[in-house]
């Protein structure tokens, strides 16, 4: 059967510039390794990898005015934002290999101003352990990997806000969060006054997976635009080691399959990020492999033909 995914293009970023532990950097290149073109182009998808953009080094310093390393982080985010924005405008789907989850301002800036054009509603999946909703004035780090939805929202420095052509790029009621387990103690407070769609990990084990991928879902229809942002840490650490970031008691394998299979189903998929592989922490490339096995599902592997 064709593929019914648009023709996809890869871009790498290589920085763990909005991170507190070094390795992410060299994420783009595991998943090369990885063999995520080829999986790719093995489903049947159209895919060419368009090489990595380019920023500043990451300077490793501490914090400032509760920023770590701000004005890097918004170089990235804008070659993000404009690598992204090339290839939607070219009428292809951009898959972002992080790199650390602060350039999903770049990436999701760019996918939302791209819908506004379009006259199309979006929706973003967060994949990730933790919300990423803190701010200056509470983050315990000053890692900015920490804050990308809040500035999305519309919530940090204009500098980061303004990545797009519109402030904010995105309303809190376009997320939903799914595998959340680690929540900053004020950032609790702040992802509760801004009613975040927040599926963690306690709620997965009541409800199930599947029902809480039913919710995380509904509402979708042809007009929207599916954003998935993949940070690896959403997988439980005993299988996908190779991150900064790592909580226990994540999503196991076969739970991370039921989430991209029925993303997958909707038909609705429209752009990527997966971020926060990091190699230095790995054994092997096995974060990495497990991203690429994750991704075929994302893009209709399956075990057997469904409708």
């Amino acid at each position: 059967m064709p593929a019914p995914y648009p023709p996809v293009s890869i871009f790498g970023v290589p920085t763990d510039v909005g991170a507190g532990t070094r390795g992410a950097s060299m994420g783009p290149e595991a998943l090369r390794v990885a063999g995520l073109g080829e999986a790719l182009a093995a489903r049947g998808v159209d895919v060419v990898d368009n090489g990595d953009v380019y920023g500043p080094k990451n300077p490793w310093r501490g914090p400032v005015d509760g920023y770590r390393h701000l004005d890097e982080v918004v170089a990235w985010n804008r070659a993000v934002y404009q690598a992204a924005s090339d290839i939607l405008d070219a009428g292809r789907m951009p898959v972002m290999l992080g790199g650390d989850h602060c350039l999903a301002i770049g990436s999701i800036a760019a996918v939302a101003d791209h819908c506004r054009r379009a006259g199309r509603k979006l929706r973003v999946l967060w994949l990730d352990a933790h919300t990423d909703f803190n701010t200056s004035q509470i983050t315990p780090s000053g890692n900015i990997h920490g804050m990308p939805v809040a500035c999305l929202c519309g919530i940090g420095p204009d500098a980061l806000t303004g990545i797009g052509a519109h402030v904010p790029a995105i309303a809190p009621a376009q997320v939903r969060q799914l595998g959340i387990r680690s929540v900053d103690q004020d950032e609790k407070r702040l992802v509760k006054e801004h009613r975040l769609d927040i599926y963690d990990m306690r709620y997965i084990d009541e409800v199930g997976m599947k029902q809480a991928m039913e919710q995380a879902l509904a509402g979708l229809d042809a007009d929207t635009h599916l954003h998935v942002s993949f940070d690896v840490d959403v997988v439980d650490p005993e299988i996908a080691p190779g991150t900064g970031t790592p909580i226990p008691g994540g999503v196991n394998y076969r739970e991370a399959q039921l989430i991209m299979e029925m993303i997958a189903d909707t038909g609705l998929l429209g752009s990527l990020d997966i971020v926060e592989v990091n190699p230095a922490l790995d054994a092997r490339n096995r974060t990495a492999e497990l991203a690429v096995d994750l991704v075929e599902s994302l893009f209709g592997k399956s075990t057997l033909m469904r409708d």
